[in-house]
């Protein structure tokens, strides 16, 4: 007969520990993943994040053409989400005891997505859709990484994932509404 393990610690062991380790914040000894190299992945998302709101951002002021208005908004809405994205990678960061890094220096190199322009309202639609796509992958491979390692990071970025998934989703509608064939592949 096995004996059940119990469901908690003991609490005057979790005290003392509590105590022990105060200058640690967030981070106790039940962490398990590398806390170096959480805020230095955290920091590449944190840039990617902000290349996000910067490329969204001008394309909601830049684009122009007839059916230029809705697209504008969607542009605006989503530059709002990837800001609040931004916030939460960056607070994040603070908890795990890193200093999130908003250096403009250096951004394009640490973004996992890139600012891709347009020409036009098409070519901006693109340049978003291939900016999620890149963040869909991104986001999938490090929750993986972190598994339960961190499971705060993971749930943070599962939650991020859901609507990086549907930013992508919104710009291949807007692609198909604007160039009239869809991409997606039915057979699949």
């Amino acid at each position: 007969m096995t004996t059940a393990q119990p469901f908690l610690s003991d609490v005057k062991e979790l005290r003392r520990r509590a105590r022990e380790n105060i200058g640690r914040g967030a981070v106790t000894d039940t962490y398990q993943g590398d806390v170096k190299q959480t805020i230095d992945i955290l920091q590449t998302v944190l840039a990617t994040e902000i290349v996000c709101v910067l490329r969204y951002t001008m394309h909601a002021v830049a684009a122009v053409g007839i059916d230029s208005e809705a697209v504008k908004q969607e542009f605006a809405e989503h530059a709002r989400e990837e800001q609040d994205h931004m916030m939460q990678v960056a607070e994040r960061i603070n908890q795990l005891g890193g200093t999130p890094n908003f250096n403009p220096d250096g951004l394009v190199s640490r973004s996992a997505s890139q600012y891709g322009e347009g020409a036009n309202l098409i070519d901006m639609i693109k340049e978003n859709l291939i900016a999620e796509r890149i963040a869909v992958d991104h986001y999938r491979e490090l929750i993986r990484f972190f598994g339960e390692k961190d499971p705060t990071t993971r749930v943070m970025l599962e939650g991020i994932l859901g609507v990086e998934e549907e930013h992508a989703n919104d710009m291949h509608d807007l692609l198909v509404a604007h160039e009239g064939r869809p991409f997606l592949d039915d057979r699949n």
